[in-house]
């Protein structure tokens, strides 16, 4: 009886399949080429005969292209130098000036940058919608937009969005989706398949899982609008260079066993955080009683390693104090690497127009693939620590 291969066999069978002559690495080479020369003078723009120059990209980009196409069900995918610029391309392609763009308040800060500075510049207007509307005020935001930007979970506090609601309301008013995706990395949620017109996602965090690569990706399923995505690609020359792409392709094979480990970890490490006195809210939609846990559960087969953790009063010194504290978290930016990560995200609040009310400062953690008993014991000694600070006796 056959079977459709899993995402762990489709991520890897590409690269056994069988040569069609003589013999082949596992891994395509990396090409380095700007100039690629042709037989004569008839052929110079021949695109029969692959690349005509060397910003179309070599061999290891269109099969990583490939890849992500298939892991996200799309017709085509594309790759960018970051993960912002996989957001902000199809906002540009996909928008012109006089029309308006909806976006949850809880936007990715360089995202709402964006919209706010480049995009209100050129005439294109952003509504925000608070990160806890309901499915119905979103529907009513969109009114007379032209694009709907989603974030779901939304970036700090984690709020989820009905997404196949969202997208189908949206389609029947004519309004264009795009979905920034990148905390389920194109598999453990696929925009696609729930009706969304544009999948967004920074490739430098799961898919390359090694926190040394910067890379973006854009993936479709109707051919209009990936026309529209490829000519400002094209024009902008927004393209990624051989070495990143390989390294990339070769993070991409290993995603769903790393995805799978971040997500058991982060759970554990939750649910304890959870239960600690100093902690008054986990902000991580798999956790049961979570932020948008019934629509994780519903939608959802897996899960990043990212969350938000609200403290139980306190100050920003002592968030500060707590995360200089601990030993196995590093301090720094993006995510979905090997490593675990503490940031202090509290000052981002300022930003939006519907600031959450929080009872203390608000950290972000990301699992990474240690021992989840170390990283409790790691996270235990630095909050005995904050309890000194916060709660003297």
């Amino acid at each position: 009886m056959s079977r459709s291969p899993s995402d762990r066999t489709r991520l890897i069978r590409s690269a056994t399949r069988k040569p069609t002559e003589g013999r082949r690495p596992v891994n395509p080479p990396i090409e380095r080429a700007s100039t690629l020369l042709n037989p004569s003078a008839s052929t110079l723009r021949d695109p029969s005969l692959g690349p005509v120059y060397g910003i179309d990209g070599m061999t290891v980009q269109h099969e990583l292209r490939a890849l992500i196409a298939e892991m996200e069900g799309a017709i085509d995918a594309w790759l960018t130098p970051t993960g912002l610029a996989a957001v902000t391309i199809p906002l540009l392609a996909l928008t012109r000036p006089g029309d308006t763009v909806v976006a949850t308040d809880a936007a990715y800060g360089p995202s709402r940058r964006f919209l706010d500075r480049h995009m209100a510049a050129r005439g294109v207007t952003t509504r925000y919608h608070p990160a806890d509307a309901t499915t119905d005020q979103i529907i009513g935001a969109m009114d007379g937009a032209k694009l709907l930007l989603i974030e779901s979970p939304a970036s700090l506090t984690f709020e989820m969005i009905d997404v196949p609601a969202v997208a189908a309301a949206a389609r029947e008013k004519g309004v264009l989706t795009v979905m920034d995706n990148t905390w389920a990395a194109g598999l453990a949620f696929r925009p696609l398949a729930h009706g969304v017109d544009v999948s967004v996602q920074a490739i430098s965090k799961y898919a390359a899982g090694h926190s040394d690569l910067l890379m973006g990706a854009v993936a479709v399923s109707d051919a209009r609008i990936g026309k529209a995505i490829f000519n400002t690609i094209e024009d902008m020359g927004w393209h990624t260079a051989p070495d990143e792409a390989w390294l990339a392709l070769r993070g991409l094979r290993t995603l769903p066993l790393r995805m799978n480990e971040h997500a058991r970890s982060a759970l554990q490490v939750a649910a304890w955080l959870q239960d600690r006195p100093e902690v008054a809210r986990v902000l991580y939609p798999p956790l049961p009683g979570s932020v948008g846990h019934d629509l994780w559960a519903r939608d959802y087969a897996g899960a990043a390693g990212l969350m938000g953790v609200v403290f139980n009063g306190g100050s920003e010194a002592d968030a500060e104090a707590l995360l200089d504290a601990l030993t196995l978290f590093g301090l720094g930016y993006s995510w979905g690497g090997f490593e675990s990560l503490a940031t202090h995200e509290t000052s981002q609040m300022t930003l939006r127009r519907h600031a959450p009310a929080l009872k203390g400062p608000l950290i972000r953690l990301h699992i990474g693939l240690e021992d989840p008993a170390d990283l409790m014991a790691d996270l235990d000694q630095a909050l005995t620590g904050w309890r000194s600070r916060s709660y003297p006796a």
